[in-house]
């Protein structure tokens, strides 16, 4: 019986150590030294590319990007994904239409997000000052000032349908009960979102903000088809600016130092995040 549950579980393990585990062991090995990713021999630093890293500015400002790119997605989409959630669950005309539109983005491919975006804020929404007789600036990719908000518009674009069909699907569990209680007691609609919908959805909650927080911390696939890191460095997430350090630069033992780095902020924020979260939670 042992032999067949490790037969079972044994492809699985094998995968997951072949393509995580040894990926990581390898890294850390490599963040260790000064290789550049060619030469056979690995040149042994130490952890002086992790002290490199701390005082590097261009490490800093891929991270305060970074930063700035998560807390901006995880609201918006939040807010948004919720709010959509609620509206199509209260009966709306054509819900599957609108749920179709909202949803359809997320099949996109990032890359292809990204293009799409370049030419809008190049081409077509430049052409609405001619048609309208306007003078507005949609260049949004063009400035280090609006670059961030032109990425934000393009991804949440792109996911806001995604997460709201998780807060849709969550939305179908709530026992109708509670409302109709609620109705009887005389509460008004604001009152039965704040009291039941919310704390209903606390499980909701936690699968979209992690998701949302851990997704927009890797972002890369955006920002390479659309503004490439620029204009100059202002939109060069840490991913892509790992990826630049260590390809084009062939460091790979800064880069691996940094996705090491990377890897431990993604570990940190994920299980705080799901502390703080699952206390909140209501068990049905």
């Amino acid at each position: 019986m042992r032999l067949q549950y490790a037969s079972l579980v044994l492809p699985g393990m094998l995968i997951f150590s072949v393509g995580l585990i040894l990926p990581m062991l390898l890294g850390l090995r490599y963040s260790l030294t000064s290789w550049d990713g060619f030469t056979r021999t690995l040149p042994w630093v130490g952890l002086g590319n992790y002290g490199k890293a701390l005082s590097d500015p261009y490490v800093r400002d891929a991270w305060w990007f970074t930063i700035k790119f998560t807390i901006g997605n995880t609201i918006i989409q939040n807010v948004f994904a919720f709010s959509f959630a609620v509206a199509l669950d209260r009966g709306l005309k054509a819900q599957k239409l609108y749920r179709t539109i909202l949803f359809v983005p997320c099949l996109i491919s990032p890359v292809v997000v990204g293009f799409t975006w370049l030419r809008m804020y190049s081409d077509v929404l430049p052409a609405l000052n001619t048609l309208l007789g306007t003078r507005i600036n949609f260049m949004l990719f063009g400035r280090s000032e609006t670059v961030l908000t032109g990425l934000l518009i393009a991804n949440n674009w792109q996911w806001i349908g995604y997460w709201m069909l998780i807060y849709l699907a969550a939305l179908q569990t709530v026992p109708t009960e509670l409302y109709e209680a609620a109705r009887v007691d005389g509460a008004s609609p604001i009152r039965q979102l704040r009291s039941i919908t919310v704390p209903m959805l606390g499980p909701a909650f936690t699968i979209c903000i992690v998701g949302i927080t851990i997704g927009s911390l890797k972002v890369y696939d955006l920002m390479v088809s659309s503004t490439n890191g620029g204009p100059g460095r202002a939109s060069s997430s840490i991913v892509y600016h790992i990826y630049s350090t260590a390809i084009s630069g062939r460091q790979y033992g800064y880069g691996s130092a940094m996705s090491m780095t990377l890897i431990l902020v993604l570990l940190v924020v994920a299980v705080v995040q799901l502390r703080i979260l699952r206390r909140r939670e209501v068990q049905l």
